[in-house]
């Protein structure tokens, strides 16, 4: 694939996406004919075809398919591409890291400083259902991510564990529990997430009818006795409600902290802020007690 026309290749996603080639060519705000003739050049590129056209419709064979999966990191790391080329017209150098809630970036970020005090490292926050999207079409850089994730196109570096506690709404009859085990929240409805395969339960649990993104929401839909959650451990640290308390479940499958990058976007830079977050792994680790992580983290150099 390495002389495939990325145009081509975005025509194909259009049609593909919509198996319609009139809708697809409205999409793209070209004429029908030449969309057609662009599929038909792409196919003979490939020496493959990738639709049957017939009076049913446009379906994918099962090369368009394979060319369906494989489309996304390549058009998003053309694109990454082109966002680092215009930010770099603009002058500067900026290292933009990603991180999920309760993972802080503070330790890594100091020792990464302390090694290119040129470079500004900016951080923003994200979510599982758009982890993965956002590192390959270059948005972030670097990110702290937490698995499950699809790592088509990621380069996936496992940081460490941290334990799972629940999520319960102050009245709860289990929350003022030291810790509790998965059979003693078996049948209590569960907030499902917007990305999925994220509950490390092995048990099943009612679907507790809400679809929640993110921490802020998964507190206020908890606070309000829809159901129950999990979290790891150092999300429930940093972010509390005066309804919601954590108790922690030793029996759940661990979360796992990972370091991600698209595969496809490699730097000196991205190196060493890797080799920084796997040095302070340690101190990120134990941010499920604030006050030990606040003064591990003022203990990491500075530059200055």
């Amino acid at each position: 694939m390495e002389d495939m026309d990325l145009r081509k290749l975005r025509y194909f996603v259009a049609v593909a996406d919509r198996l319609h080639f009139g809708r697809a060519a409205d999409e793209l705000h070209i004429a029908q004919p030449v969309l057609s003739r662009q599929i038909r050049a792409l196919e003979q590129d490939l020496g493959v075809s990738l639709f049957t056209r017939d009076r049913h419709g446009v379906a994918l064979t099962d090369a368009g398919r394979q060319l369906l999966a494989d489309a996304g990191p390549l058009l998003a790391s053309a694109h990454a591409a082109r966002r680092r080329v215009s930010a770099a017209a603009r002058g500067g150098r900026r290292l933009m890291v990603g991180f999920r809630a309760g993972i802080p970036v503070i330790p890594a970020a100091r020792a990464f400083e302390a090694r290119h005090p040129d470079v500004v490292v900016d951080v923003q926050r994200i979510e599982g259902d758009d982890q993965a999207a956002m590192l390959l079409d270059g948005r972030i850089d670097v990110a702290y991510v937490r698995l499950p994730l699809d790592e088509v196109g990621l380069r996936v570096l496992p940081l460490y564990t941290e334990p799972r506690v629940a999520v319960l709404p102050a009245g709860h009859r289990l929350a003022g529990k030291e810790e509790l085990t998965e059979a003693d929240l078996a049948g209590e409805p569960l907030l499902w997430h917007a990305d999925p395969n994220t509950q490390p339960t092995r048990r099943p649990h009612p679907n507790a009818g809400y679809l929640v993104r993110g921490v802020d929401e998964t507190l206020e839909h908890v606070a309000a006795g829809r159901g129950i959650s999990f979290l790891a451990r150092s999300a429930s640290v940093f972010y509390s409600h005066p309804d919601v308390v954590y108790v922690p479940v030793p029996d759940l499958t661990p979360d796992q902290v990972c370091l991600a990058t698209a595969a496809s976007h490699t730097s000196p830079v991205i190196d060493d802020f890797i080799t920084a977050a796997q040095t302070t792994a340690e101190i990120t680790a134990e941010c499920g007690n604030y006050e030990m992580w606040q003064q591990a983290s003022d203990a990491v150099p500075q530059h200055g």
